[in-house]
């Protein structure tokens, strides 16, 4: 069912994700900005946002434009690539460049990227669209907590657990804008050390392939010394290329990552390969980027029943799926929400209270 309501759910999650992140980017902008009010920061972040994201996708593609226009004069050097490698297996007469996009079929290839720049520009309208209306109605949603769970008690029980599916997502958030960061300077002092064309172009890759759990960052300090290979005439720059940003992607994931995590998350490291694989079959690329966040939420809700608490220890860390916590720079998430007054007054200071705690 997931797959086949992909099309409708894949813009909800995603719209879902980027409220989450807004809601944070707002906080730390009124807590860190003098003067910056609660309703004046949300409208701040989500401009900011905007003009962020707007040009960091119109710098990758006027340099992925010029970069296929570089292609063409890499075809002599991976013609002779393809030479050696075809003498190397022992073929007699090794294909060209050429040769090979005429059996690939290029025009059905070129259908296939325009339906999915279709379905893209699609996605992201459908996107902008549950946004605006997730933030417009932001405040109806406390409201509507505050009805369905009558009762104080309950009602801060579901607060806590909102608390820990916003925290462990924004902590996910910012531990791999930061370690996505650290991993792309240093792979483009790297690759602007050795020569390599469109250094900027490749670290900007390197850092959104970063959000891709576990292998995202791997799997893009790959490229760069393939290419290198087609620009140089010499091993050398491709072999360091290959090693150097290897070793920091591991470094990072390794050991920079872990400390800085901690046991935020609390979700076990084969859970999250689990995860990432399964929401990338169901929901292709859009999937690897959401497989932390939605996994934390499941887990989540699922601790809050005695019938799937079981589930939610498999899947956290430590066999304790409620402690997740959070050291968020703009709000330390570690503080409950504000407990109402010994004396209730009614009904009345029932749902303040209850407010005060969805707002926090």
């Amino acid at each position: 069912m997931l797959h086949w309501l992909s099309n409708i759910l894949t813009p909800l999650a995603l719209a879902m994700f980027l409220a989450v992140m807004i809601d944070g980017f707002a906080r730390v902008l009124q807590h860190r900005l003098p003067g910056v009010s609660r309703r004046a920061a949300t409208p701040l972040a989500v401009v900011l946002s905007v003009a962020i994201f707007g040009g960091a996708a119109f710098f990758v593609a006027d340099n992925a434009a010029s970069f296929g226009a570089q292609l063409v004069t890499y075809t002599p050097k991976l013609n002779g690539l393809i030479a050696r490698f075809a003498g190397m297996v022992g073929m007699d007469v090794p294909p060209t460049v050429t040769e090979l996009l005429r059996q690939l079929d290029p025009a059905r290839y070129l259908g296939q990227i325009a339906r999915g720049l279709q379905d893209f520009v699609s996605t992201a309208a459908f996107v902008l669209v549950y946004l605006g209306f997730i933030l417009a109605s932001r405040h109806g949603w406390e409201r509507k907590t505050v009805s369905l769970f009558p009762t104080r008690d309950e009602r801060q029980e579901a607060v806590n657990a909102f608390l820990r599916i916003r925290n462990g997502v924004e902590q996910y958030l910012w531990v791999q804008t930061v370690t996505g960061l650290m991993i792309a300077v240093a792979s483009w002092i790297v690759m602007a050390a050795v020569g390599l064309d469109n250094a900027v172009f490749w670290a900007i890759l390197i850092f959104i392939a970063s959000y891709i759990p576990v292998v995202g960052g791997i799997v893009a300090v790959a490229a760069p010394p393939i290419f290198a290979l087609l620009q140089f005439d010499t091993l050398w720059q491709a072999i360091v290329l290959l090693a150097v940003l290897q070793g920091v992607t591991m470094f990072v994931g390794n050991v920079v990552q872990p400390r800085m995590q901690g046991r935020s998350l609390n979700m076990d490291p084969i859970v999250l390969l689990l995860a990432l694989a399964f929401w990338t079959v169901i929901w292709g690329l859009a999937g690897a980027f959401l497989s932390t966040p939605l996994t934390v939420m499941l887990m989540v809700i699922l601790a809050q029943f005695k019938g799937t608490h079981w589930i939610a220890v498999l899947l956290s860390d430590d066999g304790d799926p409620d402690d997740l916590r959070n050291k968020n720079p703009a709000e330390p998430p570690d503080t409950p929400p504000e407990k109402p007054p010994a004396k209730s007054g009614g009904r009345r200071s029932t749902k303040r209270s209850s407010d005060q705690g969805l707002k926090s």
